[in-house]
């Protein structure tokens, strides 16, 4: 019967990829759960629930707001480089007699991203190398800062989680909206990479949520999206399930 039940939770409750952390959570030691099972039970031909219905649930047990911490991805999400980064590595092979084409040079780059650097075995760990200067960034959203100080003002707390090595927060400090962050989750000081789901954790750690309670966003679907869950999160693509910061605060139940 119990095992019924929750199935049922799951299946009334999942949309889109998204799934209430209620079904996870045991039948007789939640009076959420309970009052969800009892309150599903009396309209058993009751239509799926949806992500608003979702949304709803979370906020009325979270006083308005569907989740206490936001947790960010930085490239991509946050901030992206100003120009490509095969164009800059070309232009700069071409001073020392190195001709590969911008296709090439990506290919080899993604190649070498692959593969532990020094004496660590993540990719991100002491490789504070000197052409990493030639690279400028900028924000995704020019309007996240209003963003972030309407989440901080709602009692949302927001962390950084990124697979980066020692430059992201001296990058961040330049573009100045590190203030814009309780805490930072970065794979070089942490050890561990998305979608390792301890990075995740760590952030939550920091922020002194439970993980239940965070709702991650970034652009990649096995870093962010997959790594996010296997945590406990939540999590929204950038780019598909949110398009700006401004939407994930109103998604979160924060007004800007």
């Amino acid at each position: 019967m119990m095992a019924t039940r929750i199935t049922k939770i799951t299946a009334l409750l999942s949309y889109n990829g998204v799934v209430s952390r209620i079904w996870a959570t045991p039948f007789l030691g939640s009076n959420s759960y309970s009052s969800a099972v009892a309150s599903l039970e009396s309209e058993p031909d009751s239509p799926l629930f949806g992500l608003k219905d979702y949304e709803n649930y979370r906020k009325s047990i979270h006083g308005g707001i569907t989740h206490k911490a936001l947790l960010v991805d930085a490239v991509g999400t946050l901030v992206i480089p100003s120009q490509p980064m095969a164009q800059i590595y070309k232009q700069i092979g071409e001073k020392y007699g190195v001709e590969f084409s911008e296709d090439e040079i990506l290919r080899r780059y993604r190649k070498a991203y692959e593969q532990p650097w020094g004496r660590s075995r993540l990719r991100y760990v002491d490789d504070g190398r000197p052409f990493w200067q030639h690279i400028a960034w900028h924000l995704c959203d020019p309007n996240a800062g209003e963003v972030f100080k309407a989440l901080k003002k709602a009692g949302v707390k927001v962390a950084i989680v990124s697979n980066f090595d020692t430059r992201l927060r001296p990058l961040l400090r330049a573009l100045n909206c590190d203030h814009w962050f309780d805490a930072m989750a970065v794979s070089a000081e942490v050890a561990a990479e998305k979608p390792n789901p301890m990075i995740f954790l760590k952030a939550c750690e920091l922020l002194g949520v439970e993980a239940e309670d965070a709702v991650h966003v970034g652009d990649d679907r096995r870093n962010d999206i997959w790594g996010a869950r296997d945590a406990g999160c939540d999590a929204w693509l950038w780019g598909s399930d949110v398009h700006s910061f401004k939407e994930i605060a109103e998604r979160i139940g924060v007004e800007v």
